[in-house]
This record gives C-alpha cells, sequence and structure tokens, in this order.
C-alpha cells in the first residue's frame, strides 16, 4: 500500500517534522535534492522525506537548502548537524512520541 504523498513549503513544516528532517539528512539537504513535474507541468525540486504514514517533498531550490542550513544554528559552519543538536532533537522527539 503507498503512503499518501504531500507536497509542502519548507516553512510551512512543523517542528516535529523539521526535527526528524534535520535527523534524517545531518550534513544538509542540497545534495538529497530531487525533481518532479508538478500539476501544472513545472518541473520543481523538492526534499524527499518519509514518515510511518506520510511521504513528503518539502519544494526547496538548491540554493534554498544550502541557506536553510546556513542560517540553521543546529548546524556548523561546515552545514553538519551539529552534536548537541542532534541529541536535543532525538530527546525532543522522544517526549513527544511519550506523550500520544
Amino acid at each position: 500500500m503507498s503512503k499518501p504523498k504531500i507536497i509542502k513549503d519548507f516553512e510551512k513544516l512543523s517542528e516535529d517534522i523539521l526535527a526528524q528532517i534535520k535527523l534524517e539528512y545531518p550534513l544538509g539537504f542540497q545534495k538529497k535534492l530531487i525533481t518532479f513535474q508538478n500539476k501544472e507541468g513545472k518541473f520543481v525540486s523538492a526534499l524527499p522525506f518519509e514518515t510511518d504514514d506520510y511521504y513528503y517533498l518539502i519544494r526547496m531550490t538548491k540554493t534554498e537548502a544550502k541557506e536553510i542550513v546556513e542560517d540553521d544554528e543546529d548546524y556548523d559552519e561546515d552545514g553538519n548537524l551539529t552534536e548537541e543538536a542532534k541529541e536535543r532533537l532525538e530527546d525532543e522527539l522522544a517526549d513527544n512520541t511519550s506523550e500520544e
């Protein structure tokens, strides 16, 4: 059974999904982008991300992907997720899971 696809802008994602994405892509997103044709027939780049329930395509250009990581304090100057951020995000996700 295939999962429902959700196409969303990075800025509109929940904090929980953002945390999961950072943990999935600790070295940044720029090299992980794919290109697909949207319903208007235009080619769009996006970051693929899969959860237990959904398959996300998060719209962003390579430039935006680079800027997102550069502007995010969870990543170091080399574009890698810091160890402190990784531990904090894992703890946050564990707390959110235990609350459900």
